[in-house]
């Protein structure tokens, strides 16, 4: 991306995706710079303050539109509050203390509830049994004519938040798709309120959402689509090696094994003692690498979570499990598989899961030409669904 907003990579890429979701009502370009100009570089305070405050001044306006009964104003407002809470979720990573995880979690999800029920129809709550938990979700459909229609699942990553999706869900709703979001193990309410880890196997994950959308008459269940985001490029293929009742799929991008982005700044003699087992002196040497840094020790902490472990080498042996290599050749279910330019947590994995997969494949590359590189391709989200949609039609 030829602009920059920050030299910090990270922060330059969470404004690229706030961005790049405008187009979507996820905020309003003008809120946004307005906020990041009183933000300095790499401060998560600032961040977190910056945008829990305007999340609180935008649901006043939405609480404001429903009173006075403008309806479309207030679902619109919630809609942008709900998002602008999730951008302070971003940085509670980088804060000295976690405790405002929960609370401005709820804040996010009561403001999306508010936004949902607005919707017309509005966005259905729903339960999906998994094990002895419930996955919570939104079934949004096109209308309430019961009419059986192609739905799309659409899996969100690592660490977004449902808002972060939406975007993929609108552009199905236009096309004549539902759409299901739900919260995996280890994702959001369900790793927030309930402290379900991830879990390598997705099949155990996408087997029960496709059992819950069978069940469902407005619902063609040979035309349901699987749509993975970040990580969920990995767990999307993942889950069609073993659950093949999906019609077609998108992996953006394509993610052959998650634990290459752990290892990538690993140092050697680290990866050596992983590698023989030796998790006592692994977790004492890691321990000492973490001590001068009370930033890196929070994002470790933070990362580490959704794994469900309590020491570094069973972290680092957890994600090592995420690997689809060696059932890659089980898919069957054509795929499009997303390959952005200077993708950078898994570069060149796209093209690897491309070559892996013997079935019918495409893989779709996004330039910066297009302005449409990076990691899930943040400032080109309607290029994304373009060509995501128009392919479906091919298969479909």
């Amino acid at each position: 991306m030829a602009y920059h907003f920050y030299k910090d990579d990270g922060f330059d890429f969470r404004v690229q995706l706030a961005l790049g979701a405008v187009s979507y009502g996820l905020g309003d370009a003008g809120e946004i710079l307005a906020t990041i100009e009183h933000v300095k570089n790499g401060d998560d305070q600032a961040w977190f303050d910056g945008f829990l405050g305007l999340g609180q001044r935008i649901e006043a306006v939405a609480a404001e539109c429903a009173q006075s009964n403008n309806e479309l104003s207030a679902r619109d407002a919630y809609l942008r509050a709900s998002t602008y809470y999730s951008y302070a979720l971003e940085a509670v990573e980088g804060l000295k203390d976690e405790s405002p995880l929960v609370p401005t979690f709820n804040q996010h999800r009561r403001c999306w509830d508010e936004f949902a029920k607005r919707c017309q129809p509005a966005l259905e709550q729903v339960e999906i049994p998994y094990g002895e938990h419930k996955m919570p979700g939104y079934f949004c459909k096109v209308d309430d004519s019961g009419t059986a229609r192609p739905t799309l699942i659409v899996n969100n990553g690592s660490d977004a938040s449902i808002t972060a999706v939406w975007s993929t869900a609108s552009a199905a709703l236009a096309r004549g798709y539902n759409a299901l979001l739900f919260d995996g193990p280890g994702q959001q309410s369900m790793l927030f309120l309930e402290d379900v880890p991830f879990r390598p196997d997705w099949e155990a994950v996408i087997t029960p959402v496709v059992d819950f959308l069978q069940d469902r008459a407005d619902v063609d269940s040979s035309k349901i689509a699987l749509y993975g985001i970040s990580q969920a490029g990995y767990w999307v293929p993942r889950a069609l090696a073993f659950e093949h009742r999906v019609a077609a799929a998108v992996a953006d991008p394509g993610v052959v094994d998650v634990s290459s982005s752990w290892y990538a700044n690993l140092p050697s003699h680290l990866r050596k003692l992983l590698s023989n087992g030796e998790a006592e002196k692994f977790n004492k040497d890691m321990d000492i690498g973490l001590k001068f840094s009370a930033g890196a020790r929070r994002e470790m902490q933070f990362r580490s979570r959704p794994y469900g472990m309590s020491t570094h080498f069973e972290v680092f042996k957890a994600v090592g499990e995420y690997n689809v290599r060696p059932v890659a050749h089980q898919i069957t279910t054509p795929i499009m598989i997303c390959d952005p330019e200077g993708e950078q947590f898994w570069p060149g994995q796209a093209t690897e899961l491309f070559d892996l997969i013997t079935g019918p494949k495409e893989l779709v590359k996004f330039t910066a030409a297009e302005g449409a590189d990076r990691h899930c391709e943040p400032m080109a989200r309607t290029l994304v669904d373009q060509r995501m949609f128009d392919w479906l039609a091919t298969v479909l």
